[in-house]
């Protein structure tokens, strides 16, 4: 089999040219908190992008404070959940208890700009709160261009 050395010369120029790594996030309603902060780790470190384009609730919204913002950009679909760190229910007999220390943890990480936003609305308590696609989100994250 003969490959046209024109193919063969975009083969080797696609092979080239770096891959554009990005995290998609579409429908994450968080989990254990030291997971999040080591695949967000591993993201900032390998340069990655992040598309917010739907629901990061709960530890999702660390990305925030893992990942560089100016790599981070929200959808029209995109929203954010906040609410107090819990306990894992597996230790607490299937009720929820908050802990003050994982609060004040995820705290930590959130750059001003989401601090001041809960702050404002009320502080983290066991509510979800949320901030949808709009101005007040756009004041913490930027749009995604068009060719994100």
């Amino acid at each position: 089999m003969r490959i046209p050395l024109l193919s063969l010369l975009s083969l080797c120029l696609a092979a080239a040219t770096p891959a554009r790594a990005e995290l998609h996030i579409t429908r994450d309603h968080g989990g254990y908190v030291e997971e999040y902060k080591a695949k967000y780790k591993r993201v900032r470190e390998k340069g990655e992008r992040v598309i917010i384009d739907g629901i990061c609730n709960s530890a999702c919204t660390l990305v925030l404070g893992i990942v560089p913002m100016n790599k981070i950009c929200v959808t029209p679909r995109a929203s954010l959940g906040f609410h107090q760190a819990y306990y894992d229910k597996a230790f607490t007999f299937g009720i929820k208890v908050t802990s003050a220390e994982g609060t004040s943890d995820l705290m930590s990480y959130y750059p001003d700009k989401v601090k001041d936003w809960i702050r404002r609305n009320g502080g983290l308590t066991t509510d979800m709160k949320k901030i949808k696609n709009g101005v007040e989100l756009w004041k913490i994250i930027d749009p995604c261009p068009e060719e994100w």
